[in-house]
């Protein structure tokens, strides 16, 4: 146990966490370098065209140190978006100590700060490391950076590690900082199991694969093994380490990471900051930390053609199985037909479990509106969660509405701050404080309603900050809002997929946007289309679209005014009765309008 070193990579997104990976793998020997290809442990085609983490990976690495002592380093590269911070907290959970990789062009960012706060909370020994040092940009930035370092860890100057990860540059001296600055894990072998679920994936063939860091006791094979937050029980068929592939031991004791295969069928079953016991002598108490992970973001998911539905349920059913925070159930729309309502972490939780679904399983999908889950208090104070718009009671039963509110750091250029100020003022966000990092940065506090963020806040922060500003956020709680539930109505019939819960004081411009934006997109009929925003029974905004009209004056060679005014006349009794019985198609575009209404 002397020689082993547990360490995870944290940084903010693109500031090198892969590429550094990628050297420590080609330094050590760990890859061959034939073998070597970029972003080696992002094994997804997504992460390696986005050039993100999606899914954190844990890799094995031998190395011998200038002191000639063999250590075994067990390296976990986390994701570093925000969405996944419960993923990053337990990998933390798992690790002695974590190289914090800051870009040297970019400096501290706020996931940088996230994610430190997190690895500083699970006591972990940090090792600042600035990358990217080669880039021309980033001469002047070096001594502005590490002052930023220092202010935020209180390290000393001399501390800090400097290269490039792209070059190699550096290479050698972190893989001797982590040797001599992250100390041992500590641990009796000989103890009850405790055991930290810090991943776990399906495997066709042998089921779910639980990625495992031994804190206590010994897990060998044929073991009987009890899972604490559901108390089933599995026979341990194959324990092992993971170096680039899964390499069976038979064994891992107490400061092993590793992985163990238990025949079990669900991978829900495998849950990511579980505790594994022994089932004849097991642990008084489980590993602290655990939750269940909260989906934020709840849209509706339609296949375009209704007889694929089946064929979506299945690609559904088998993506859960190496995604456990997925969650869905069945629904059905009026205009949609039949579907499902998936939760996410996040929005790009949400983008990516399209993609795959569009890429891996080839379905082509409709998605809805995303929203967040509301608390509704109903006059019967029964106290209900409402994550379909189309769920909400009557307004006349509703007590009160209570929204979901995040907590927001915001890092940027101080010459930036009065839009952003702004931005987050239009989203009915309430300033906390402003605290400057340097004469240059700010650190800007908000809490904001979560239903303000997951549309385009991102994409506007980044373009009022010429891509310079940098968002995170934590859940906080439910407080109260004036909420109401605003619906579409063509021709006087709701389109279910098309309502929204929003603030009562943005209602009035909102739907008159969505009225105007469907108007361009539905195609005309051949008769009069109303197209109405309304609150209950109340119209707030309306548009028409005109009929297609044929005309049918055109055969009427002179004669009396009375042959046309007939002619007229039949017309528009025939356009009546064809209203009566026509139903309005709603192209797949109308669904994403709402996504694309200007603020």
């Amino acid at each position: 146990m002397e020689n082993i070193r547990n360490f995870c990579i944290i940084a903010h997104i693109d500031h090198g966490k892969s590429t550094l990976a990628d050297r420590l793998l080609e330094y050590t020997g760990t890859v061959a370098a034939r073998d070597l290809t970029k972003q080696m442990l992002d094994d997804m085609d997504l992460e390696q065209e986005r050039g993100i983490t999606i899914k954190l990976h844990a890799v094995q690495i031998k190395y011998q140190s200038h002191d000639k002592k063999n250590c075994t380093l067990n390296l976990i590269d986390t994701p570093g978006h925000v969405d996944f911070t419960y993923e990053v907290s337990r990998s933390l959970a798992a690790c002695e100590g974590a190289i914090l990789v800051i870009d040297a062009t970019q400096g501290v960012e706020a996931q940088t700060i996230s994610n430190l706060y997190l690895a500083i909370d699970a006591g972990l020994e940090i090792i600042p490391f600035i990358n990217k040092v080669d880039l021309p940009s980033a001469k002047t930035m070096i001594d502005t950076v590490k002052k930023q370092v220092v202010d935020l860890i209180g390290c000393k100057e001399e501390e800090i590690l400097m290269g490039s990860a792209k070059s190699g540059m550096g290479t050698d001296e972190v893989l001797e900082a982590i040797v001599t600055r992250i100390p041992a894990p500590k641990g009796d072998p000989a103890a009850p199991l405790q055991a930290l679920i810090f991943d776990s994936v399906f495997d066709e063939y042998r089921g779910a694969v639980a990625y495992v860091r031994v804190m206590e006791g010994t897990i060998r094979e044929k073991d009987k093994i009890r899972f604490f937050s559901n108390g089933k029980e599995f026979q341990a068929e194959d324990v092992g380490i993971l170096e680039m592939q899964k390499k069976r031991t038979g064994t891992l004791s107490a400061g092993d990471v590793g992985y163990v295969i238990a025949n079990v069928k669900d991978v829900h079953d495998t849950k990511v900051g579980d505790t594994i016991t022994l089932a004849d002598n097991p642990a008084a108490d489980p590993l602290p930390g655990y939750k269940e992970a909260k989906p934020m973001v709840f849209s509706g998911m339609y296949p375009s053609n209704s007889d694929d539905f089946g064929e979506l349920r299945d690609a559904l059913d088998k993506l859960k199985l190496n995604d456990a925070s997925l969650i869905f159930e069945p629904e059905s729309s009026v205009a949609l037909g039949f579907g499902f309502r998936a939760g996410f972490l996040g929005l790009l939780h949400m983008e990516i479990v399209r993609e795959r679904l569009e890429r891996e399983y080839n379905q082509n999908l409709i998605n809805t509106v995303p929203n967040v889950e509301y608390r509704v208090t109903t006059t019967d104070k029964e106290v209900i969660y409402v994550d379909n718009p189309a769920l909400m009671p009557d307004a006349g039963k509703i007590e009160k509405v209570e929204e979901p509110f995040v907590k927001a750091q915001i890092i940027t250029p101080t010459e930036y701050i009065g839009n952003i100020m702004k931005l987050c003022m239009d989203r009915r966000g309430v300033h906390k404080n402003t605290t400057y990092l340097s004469p240059e940065r700010a650190d800007i506090h908000f809490e904001l309603p979560l239903s303000e963020i997951i549309f385009d806040f991102y994409d506007k922060l980044k373009s009022l900050s010429r891509g310079y500003a940098s968002l995170d956020y934590d859940f906080i709680d439910y407080f109260d809002s004036d909420l109401v539930k605003l619906d579409i109505l063509l021709n006087g019939e709701p389109v279910d997929a098309l309502s929204t819960i929003i603030h009562r004081a943005k209602s009035y411009e909102w739907g008159r946007k969505l009225c105007r934006k469907l108007r361009e997109l539905i195609p005309r009929q051949m008769f009069e289309v109303a197209i109405q925003a309304a609150i209950g029974s109340k119209v707030i905004a309306r548009e028409s679209l005109s009929a297609i009209r044929k005309n049918v004056l055109a055969k009427c060679y002179g004669g009396d005014i009375t042959r046309k005014r007939k002619l007229l006349e039949k017309q528009k009794e025939g356009k009546r009765r064809m209203k009566r019985v026509g139903s309005v198609e709603v192209p797949q575009e109308a669904f994403f309008a709402v996504l694309s209404l200007e603020e």
